[in-house]
């Protein structure tokens, strides 16, 4: 693993880091805040997954998130979003191919080779982190925003334990009956729209649940809400009796203007969970 930066912050650590996967193939980078208190033993975790189009860099240094988890004493984890680099297959659109790894196993051609983000979410990069960091593996909790959000709900969904609370920004709720979801699955999985259940966090929801507190924010001005399909996984929710928030915010888009508006609820949330 190789140190990119690491700079100081709200009394923490906000480093970036480099290490060859092997999940994916490639150079991995990510980002890791460490607040103060890590300095004395294992820190509780919240894992941040970003959306279409983004890098670890863009939630590190948009969402705000720093100076909140500073203030509960939890650790910030900043995945990449897909594989990158020379060989890697990419597609001229920016909803597909790097930047757009929508946090599954790729069982097609040419992205099969590299795109298992879901491996590197979920196995590869914990391992890592929890042999390498004071992060404390029995408290964790996840979060993300879009994309990202659908890679929080349906990880969180299909960890049972892992996880004591799952949070999302706007997230892609039913990809199986978007757009935003269809599309990449059709390449990613093939034409078998069984295998596409397994990442579509309505379709989760109404078989599993989720075994703790939720927390969903999506703005009534989202310009993709369409593509979103918050009211699938309401929907869901009601039917499976789930315990949760699921709050239309009047008047916000998808920007990060959106997410550092409620990061701090988001952030209070995940730590009553974490350290209840």
């Amino acid at each position: 693993m190789k140190t990119i930066s690491e700079n100081r912050c709200f009394g923490g650590v906000q480093g970036v880091y480099s290490h060859p996967s092997q999940a994916t193939g490639t150079e991995m980078t990510f980002g890791l805040f460490l607040p103060e208190g890590a300095e004395e033993g294992p820190v509780p975790v919240l894992w941040y997954l970003s959306g279409l189009t983004c890098t670890h860099e863009n939630a590190m240094t948009k969402a705000g998130a720093q100076a909140w988890a500073a203030e509960a004493g939890i650790a910030l984890v900043f995945p990449d979003t897909s594989p990158r680099g020379e060989g890697v297959a990419n597609d001229d659109a920016y909803d597909l191919g790097q930047g757009a790894g929508f946090y599954v196993n790729a069982t097609q051609n040419p992205w099969a080779p590299h795109f298992r983000m879901w491996d590197y979410v979920t196995d590869e990069l914990p391992s890592l982190l929890f042999g390498a960091f004071p992060l404390a593996e029995g408290a964790q909790a996840i979060t993300g925003h879009s994309m990202g959000g659908h890679g929080a709900l349906t990880i969180a969904m299909s960890f049972p334990g892992r996880f004591r609370s799952v949070s999302a920004f706007a997230p892609i709720c039913n990809p199986t009956g978007s757009d935003w979801g269809r599309k990449q699955f059709s390449a990613y999985l093939g034409p078998d729209e069984a295998a596409w259940a397994a990442h579509d966090s309505s379709l989760l929801m109404k078989k599993y649940g989720f075994d703790g507190p939720m927390l969903i924010d999506q703005g009534t001005a989202d310009q993709f809400i369409d593509l979103l399909k918050p009211e699938a996984l309401a929907s869901a929710m009601a039917e499976r009796r789930q315990g949760g928030t699921l709050r239309m915010q009047k008047g916000y888009d998808h920007s990060y203007y959106f997410v550092q508006t409620f990061m701090p609820d988001h952030i209070a949330f995940h730590s009553e969970a974490l350290r209840g």
